[in-house]
């Protein structure tokens, strides 16, 4: 069996495709209206993130629970790059062990959203 993708509920196509575009640095495979929702597959490879943006769908606690891991180079270095696209952190950087690093940002939905450093 082989992992596809994670689906998010967003609220705002553009601000979404924006965001895991220009921030996480993931590409567009697939965009398509599908009756009242519209659809965008994004990644960066194998595994897919599938926004799926329905107005009618509205939760007061969207996210709660749901995070999703990107791996960068330097922890430090991608802080700086969202703090230039107008992005801050929504934790400090955190290191429970010497060979990883991470902090969490807000999508435009409320999804928290991981950049991790692995240490080699």
């Amino acid at each position: 069996m082989k992992f596809l993708w994670c689906t998010l509920i967003v609220s705002d196509i553009e601000k979404s495709v924006n965001f895991y575009k220009d921030v996480v640095g993931l590409k567009v495979y697939e965009r398509f209206k599908a009756g009242e929702h519209e659809i965008c597959f994004m990644g960066d490879g194998e595994t897919k993130i599938e926004l799926l943006c329905d107005k009618k769908y509205t939760v007061e606690k969207r996210g709660e629970g749901i995070s999703l891991g990107f791996e960068v180079l330097s922890a430090e270095k991608a802080v700086d790059i969202l703090k230039k696209k107008g992005i801050e952190a929504e934790t400090k950087i955190i290191q429970p062990k010497p060979d990883i690093k991470f902090f969490f940002v807000r999508d435009p939905d409320g999804y928290r959203i991981q950049f991790v450093e692995n240490i080699k």
